[in-house]
């Protein structure tokens, strides 16, 4: 099990760093279809979450961490540099050099430290299930290595319908409600489902279910975006309020990643020391070991959807 989480580990760095530089020209590409179209790249880290840890996984068992790492950065190489050639700007650089100036005054507006404190709240917890689900399945559940290992799988496969749902929606809804559709389906998951899974079938259930829903926060990202210029551009009209969306897509890619750096060191002190102790004869969730933690993975849900509540005050 340890070796499927190094390769989800290598997947997981490989996606983020490719998906980061395809991002930047994504925003010039789309219009009406913009949050589709992020939702559909979006999905390709949730299907590369299925095939990339099986792959590595053998690779790691026959020739070893350092050799899979060679062997995979040369076909990764080999794989990304022709398709390189299709990344490009919409419009071609001009002869005229323009300098456009480096603003980062939307960092300190209400909207979007809204949004980002929701971001980051949301990340400290989205990352917990894909750590603990095997261990939780075989020590609670008695589930084989196997079985165990493909809650992982299921959640990925999951993504990859819920990123693609969220794009589409975010082209027709506020972006406020999209978050709110994927805090109650992601809080529901896990305080209801996972909290009382009792059996494997229903334990796979939750993954499904979280896939989709929780899976999907990050699509939602192109209607912030969206949000936090059109706010800019309401403004006195001077270069202080021009805002770069790559500028915005970038500091909320920042945002996870320290909700996902911070919930690591909190979620093992809450294993250390949780309010529901491991009972050998545990059923389901809260009598087990996990209490604390499937208690503070749905709270982080929830409270990544506040800002539907501060909309719904006036304000956002």
């Amino acid at each position: 099990m340890f070796a499927f989480h190094r390769t989800s580990s290598i997947a997981d760095q490989t996606i983020a760093d490719t998906t980061a530089t395809a991002a930047q020209y994504l925003n010039e590409w789309f219009v009406k279809r913009k949050g589709l179209a992020y939702g559909i790249m979006w999905s390709g880290t949730g299907l590369a979450g299925v095939v990339l840890p099986l792959l590595l996984e053998s690779l790691l068992e026959s020739i070893g961490f350092r050799n899979t790492l060679r062997v995979w950065a040369g076909v990764l190489f080999v794989i990304t540099t022709p398709l390189a050639c299709f990344i490009k700007p919409r419009i071609p650089p001009s002869a005229t050099t323009h300098v456009r100036a480096f603003n980062l005054w939307f960092l300190v507006t209400p909207a979007f430290l809204i949004y980002q404190a929701a971001n980051i709240i949301e990340s400290m917890g989205f990352f917990l299930p894909g750590i603990y689900l095997p261990t939780y399945a075989r020590n609670t559940l008695g589930a084989p290595s196997l079985s165990a290992a493909t809650t992982i799988l299921l959640i990925n496969v999951a993504s990859v319908f819920g990123c693609v749902a969220m794009g589409w929606f975010i082209d027709r809804l506020h972006v406020t409600t999209c978050i709110l559709l994927s805090t109650i389906g992601a809080t529901i998951s896990v305080l209801l489902v996972w909290g009382l899974s009792s059996s494997l079938g229903l334990l796979y259930f939750f993954c499904v279910a979280y896939g989709l829903f929780a899976g999907s926060f990050s699509s939602a990202w192109p209607g912030i975006m969206r949000d936090i210029a059109q706010k800019g551009q309401a403004g006195s009209g001077s270069s202080r309020d021009q805002v770069d969306p790559n500028m915005v897509f970038g500091f909320l890619c920042a945002g996870r990643g320290v909700g996902n750096v911070v919930g690591g060191p909190l979620s093992e002190s809450l294993m250390r020391g949780s309010l529901w102790y491991a009972d050998k004869a545990a059923s389901y969730g809260y009598q087990s070991g996990y209490g604390s933690l499937i208690v503070f993975t749905g709270v982080t849900a929830f409270l990544g959807g506040a800002s539907f509540i501060w909309r719904r005050l006036g304000l956002l």
